[in-house]
């Protein structure tokens, strides 16, 4: 216990972002203090501004401060080719290899029933109707979802949802990393490598 309220207080709102623990919370929380003043203004100035003005794209679900998100106005992107991402930040890690330049569908998390999230609580429905409209472009939807029991779990629902629809469904590859030392591999990965081993 600190037994400062104030700094009790933040160091219990930093250890609920993800992948912040108690001790790294309270580093950072220290860090503010030593900071100068204007450090937490700026600071809280920043998350006030992301409130406000950040919100989701109503196409896509990628965050954007504009109507729509940069890649929903892109002209230059192919809209045969849609791919389905769990989170926002996945689409910058799909954009940063430079291989897709088709469009993007943010479902915003992945079922998974032992949490209480089923496909209601997901961007599924909107992405099905996307795909059934008449107007659609879409020829082939490309899964980018992690290769965890929930992600597994999104992608059977969303195939099962999607068959008959006259489309491609496809699912980006897992297996052993480019660089990757055979050795260190586990058992699932070398599973996923060898069902999804290629043709030479």
């Amino acid at each position: 216990m600190l037994h400062i309220s104030a700094l009790e207080k933040l160091v219990h709102e930093l250890s609920r972002l993800p992948g912040i623990g108690p001790k790294t919370a309270q580093r950072l929380a220290y860090y503010i203090l030593r900071s100068p003043s204007e450090y937490s203004v700026r600071l809280s100035e920043a998350l006030h501004r992301v409130q406000a003005e950040v919100h989701s794209c109503p196409s896509c679900f990628n965050y954007t401060d504009n109507d729509l998100c940069k890649y929903c106005t892109d002209p230059h992107r192919n809209n045969e080719s849609l791919c389905v991402v769990e989170e926002p930040s996945d689409i910058m890690r799909i954009e940063s290899s430079g291989a897709f330049r088709g469009r993007y569908h943010v479902l915003h998390g992945t079922i998974s029933p032992l949490e209480g999230i089923g496909p209601q609580n997901l961007r599924i429905q909107e992405l099905i109707e996307k795909l059934s409209s008449d107007t659609r472009q879409v020829r082939e939807v490309i899964f980018a979802l992690d290769a965890d029991l929930e992600g597994d779990t999104t992608v059977l629902y969303l195939t099962k949802q999607l068959t008959g629809l006259g489309l491609k469904l496809s699912r980006i590859a897992h297996g052993v990393p480019i660089g990757g030392n055979i050795e260190y591999i586990d058992d699932r990965t070398m599973s996923r490598a060898l069902d999804n081993r290629v043709e030479l």
